[in-house]
């Protein structure tokens, strides 16, 4: 039984994520209650609607999010006019690259 709860303990210290700073968080939490309905609630996979958004650059998530385009020279993932601008979360874009880097 002591072999069981070690082996389980060292286990799930592997799976252990490094706390995300208050900015990134708030990306985190607005990204979840925003986002999942049509890109994987992991940035880093493709959703059933959206592509994988990890590492999307901060000019790219203004331009998309708060307009509904993509800056000038950007070659999207996807040829698709999906998605409609939420300039409600102008706000939260820096929030946004916090969490997706």
């Amino acid at each position: 039984m002591a072999a069981l709860v070690a082996a389980t303990l060292v286990l799930a210290g592997g799976c252990a994520q490094e706390p995300l700073g208050p900015e990134a968080e708030r990306g985190r939490q607005v990204y979840q209650a925003q986002c999942i309905a049509c890109h994987n609630p992991d940035p880093a996979q493709a959703g059933a609607v959206g592509p994988p958004v990890k590492g999307s650059s901060e000019d790219l998530l203004r331009a998309k999010i708060v307009n509904g385009s993509y800056p000038s020279g950007y070659t999207p993932k996807r040829p698709t006019a999906l998605m409609q601008p939420m300039p409600q979360l102008a706000s939260e874009i820096s929030n946004f690259a916090a969490y997706l880097r």
